[in-house]
């Protein structure tokens, strides 16, 4: 596991904007394997719980996904 400080700074421009998204969605993707990786070594109602958390993880990040490339066009 990694540590690590959450900065709330906003971005200035939409090229930062996309950026930081960009840089968010990736961080909450690992931070979503890493969750996965755990719940192997709980016992299996507190595994499947969390399974269920990290595919509620997973799909708010394919909505920053959607929202990255409505932002670049695609």
């Amino acid at each position: 596991m990694h540590e690590h400080n959450h900065s709330h700074n906003t971005a200035g421009s939409p090229e930062e904007t996309l950026a930081l998204l960009n840089y968010m969605l990736g961080h909450n993707r690992r931070h979503a394997e890493e969750l996965h990786e755990l719940a192997h070594n709980l016992p299996e109602t507190e595994a499947a719980l969390l399974y269920e958390a990290v595919e509620d993880f997973n799909r708010g990040s394919e909505k920053l996904a959607g929202v990255l490339a409505m932002m670049k066009g695609v």
